[in-house]
């Protein structure tokens, strides 16, 4: 049995028998989670449907394309037109109005790279 409490110290690491707040596992060891708000950066274009944050209204999210801010800015440009909408390019990420998650699964897989549809 390990001791997870103490009424002296609080919570009690497993592993180094610490307490929480002065452990050093958790430093040691790598995390792998992706922080909130980031999309990894494995070669897979995701494109995914949000509508949360823009009052109701649909937005077609294009994430993990490792290309610079200026061919980021064309491609979104190409793809904006392709769908006949608007959009624009935040945080590494082409945001395109409307759901147009098919439109845009098949030109990016014309273009050559890897995507698929991502979340619900």
């Amino acid at each position: 049995m390990s001791l997870v409490y103490s009424t002296e110290a609080g919570r009690i690491c497993p592993e180094c028998r610490k307490p929480c707040s002065a452990c050093i596992c958790i430093k040691k060891k790598p995390s792998s989670k992706i922080p909130p708000g980031t999309h990894p950066h494995d070669g897979i274009v995701r494109i995914q449907r949000e509508t949360k944050g823009r009052k109701g209204k649909t937005a077609t999210l294009v994430c993990g394309l490792s290309l610079n801010e200026h061919d980021l800015k064309q491609l979104a440009r190409k793809l904006k037109t392709l769908c006949g909408t608007g959009g624009s390019v935040k945080n590494g990420m082409i945001v395109i109005q409307g759901d147009h998650r098919q439109t845009l699964l098949n030109a990016i897989q014309q273009q050559g790279y890897t995507a698929k549809l991502a979340g619900g």
